[in-house]
């Protein structure tokens, strides 16, 4: 049977029926950001081959489609953020697009229907490209814009996993590359000058034309060109509900004064300083322009409780020019600054701020038109498809908001990680850090409550979202790394320990995620599934040494147990309520004593569907009803709640215990 269509209503996502609802899913998959088989980071490449790469494969085979799909399923999922990339469809060429690979992520849509999953379409990116340290666009483009990305690494001009990395060596190499230093690219000087001319090339790049088009124009058309060839796809689907705008975009050099080196909160930047270098936009010129720079590098301080100045780092010290024989740096040509004998000199340094006198504004500027076209582009496939909007991942934290000019039905997609525990990878309990404030937090009480402070900003971000109505919050990304504590957990299995023990801290990072999740009644998909997880530290999801798959074939001991290779499953695959005719007014789920309590207050018919899992349960729950009656579905592990009247329901579910 075809799952009703999702649409929105204020702050809800509701059902063909008018039945608000919860969304819990999760990515899918973490290894889509690479070619399929041996395009991880874990195999050396020079990116030689990248116009004959294939993406079929990723997340896994179909062959495999039935198995993880009805694991998911059985997980209580009912939603799929599905990854590809604007590579894996147009790595060959302009307008070249891999035909077979769109058939392939078409069928996969269609089969996560079978299962009763939803999905929304993510064009995945982190720091713009593979040649640049992440994954996203196909390495094409930078011939188009007249970059070399052959001489990014030598230049300094980008972070990248496969040049640094040791693989005679192996193993994690904190030396070479540091745990989670690939977010540091956003700031080096490829991704500055990409992003900035995606965004912002009509203003600040005026003259860059590409085959007849302005840079910008170029970048955008080829990227929407490629939302569209899915579009055409998947268009019959119902489980199709919509597509992410584009994965936690860069913002490049808008908005920064031109010679801004950014270590510590200031009034023209309130962020808190993050480690590694503080490029300034006109380092980043220069040094893409073959200039050596000194350039400030900043380490986390536990004294401090925050990010300080350890160095000066000469980069570029060979004078390597990223640009490509006879093509001028378009921000040089346009005249933010000036080659000189001794280096450069800057000619504006409100070059990235300010257009024919006027303030420019990042959000209003450059985001709302970059959503206005992708609703378009998309919507013309298929009018009623959702928008799942993302703005630089900090925007919420810091309490902005998203622009007042954006399109109808847009849904609030932002992330949110616990940041202190994703970067160094140790879960702090009893005592937590604040990263934002450098305050304290002590007990799970405290915690919680910043879990839920947190969530709150970002939910507020949406405020202004459907013409001031507001939105759906649905946080596309959150998630605990499995290789806390240096892989403590797969040492211990390793060794033989097939008890709960060992997941213990990322079991409870999870709850404190989901119950936040649930008080606030938020919609999520989690980070993430990867069908090929490995617990080598050096492999991970495949991805840059990340390893937040709650999946993998290495604690797999049983294939015909639909459980068997999961991750802390206590963590997350815990009671909720999925869909109610009425408003949602308190969900709670407490793991150490199982006990699950839900009120809503129905409207109309009332009907609820709750989740339910074995897992939580292994010797079967008591339910008890307030107002209403209950039918059982234990296959699908739902228990659909009828309400006996007008009044409030009370739904509470405890275990039984095993005599």
């Amino acid at each position: 049977m075809a799952l009703p269509r999702i649409g929105i209503d204020g702050s809800w996502f509701v059902d063909a029926e008018g039945r608000k609802t919860i969304l819990r899913g999760v990515n899918l998959g973490g290894d889509c950001k690479m070619p399929y088989p041996d395009g991880g980071t874990n195999h050396p490449t020079d990116f030689s081959d990248h116009r004959t790469v294939s993406f079929i494969g990723r997340p896994f085979p179909l062959e495999e489609a039935d198995e993880h799909f009805s694991r998911l399923a059985a997980w209580g999922f009912n939603c799929l953020r599905l990854l590809t990339t604007w590579e894996a469809v147009e790595h060959a060429g302009p307008r070249d697009y891999d035909t077979d690979y769109l058939d392939y992520y078409a069928e996969l849509c269609r089969r996560a229907g079978e299962y009763g999953l939803y999905v929304f379409v993510d064009f995945h990116q982190d720091v713009w490209s593979r040649m640049t340290g992440g994954d996203g666009a196909p390495a094409w483009i930078f011939e188009k814009v007249g970059l070399d990305f052959t001489k990014f690494h030598e230049a300094g001009a980008a972070h990248v996993m496969q040049y640094k990395y040791d693989y005679a060596r192996g193993g994690r190499q904190e030396d070479n590359y540091p745990t989670m230093t690939w977010a540091q690219n956003y700031r080096l000087p490829a991704n500055g000058i990409m992003w900035t001319l995606f965004f912002a090339g009509r203003d600040f790049a005026p003259d860059m034309i590409i085959d007849g088009q302005n840079v910008q124009d170029y970048l955008q058309d080829h990227y929407a060109g490629c939302l569209v060839e899915i579009a055409k796809r998947v268009k019959d689907m119902p489980n199709v509900i919509g597509f992410d705008t584009l994965n936690e975009p860069g913002t490049g050099f808008v908005g920064q004064r031109l010679s801004y080196q950014h270590v510590g909160k200031s009034e023209e930047n309130p962020r808190i300083a993050t480690p590694g270098p503080a490029w300034s936009a006109l380092d980043g010129l220069a040094v893409a322009r073959g200039v050596t720079r000194s350039v400030p590098q900043l380490e986390f301080s536990l004294e401090h409780m925050a990010s300080v100045v350890t160095e000066d780092r000469q980069v570029n010290p060979n004078n390597v020019d990223c640009w490509l024989p006879g093509v001028q740096d378009p921000f040089e040509k346009a005249g933010a600054y000036r080659r000189t004998n001794e280096g450069v000199e800057p000619l504006r340094e409100d070059f990235f701020q300010s257009v024919d006198g006027r303030k420019v504004d990042l959000e209003d500027d450059y985001m709302a038109p970059f959503f206005d076209k992708v609703a378009k582009k998309v919507r013309a496939v298929r009018d009623d498809w959702l928008i799942f909007a993302e703005l630089d991942p900090f925007t919420g934290l810091l309490g902005g908001a998203f622009p007042e000019e954006t399109p109808d039905r847009t849904v609030n997609a932002s992330h949110w990680y616990d940041i202190a525990l994703l970067s160094t990878k140790e879960f702090m309990f009893p005592t937590a850090v604040n990263p934002f404030s450098g305050k304290t937090l002590n007990g799970r009480g405290e915690i919680e409550a910043h879990y839920r402070r947190q969530l709150s900003n970002i939910r507020n971000a949406g405020r202004t979202l459907n013409g001031g109505t507001g939105a759906p919050t649905l946080i596309g990304e959150c998630g605990t790394p499995y290789d806390l504590a240096g892989a403590a957990a797969y040492k211990a299995w390793a060794d033989g320990d097939r008890s709960d023990e060992p997941w213990k801290p990322h079991t409870m990072a999870l709850e404190f995620l989901y119950n936040a999740l649930d008080a606030m009644h938020l919609s999520s998909t989690q980070w993430n599934y990867t069908a090929s997880n490995s617990n080598d530290l050096a492999v991970g999801d495949g991805w840059n040494q990340e390893d937040l798959s709650i999946f993998s074939r290495d604690q797999q001991d049983d294939p015909s147990d639909i459980n068997s290779g999961g991750r802390a499953l206590k963590g997350f695959v815990r009671p909720y309520l999925q869909a109610c005719k009425g408003t949602p007014l308190e969900t709670k789920f407490t793991l150490e004593t199982g006990e699950f309590v839900s009120r809503y207050q129905p409207e109309g018919s009332g009907e609820a569907t709750l989740f339910v899992p074995v897992l939580q349960y292994p010797d079967g729950y008591s339910l008890s009803i307030e107002g209403g009656t209950a039918d059982y579905d234990a296959i699908a592990q739902k228990v659909t709640v009828t309400p006996e009247g007008a009044g409030e329901v009370v739904i509470t579910i405890t275990p039984v215990e095993e005599d």
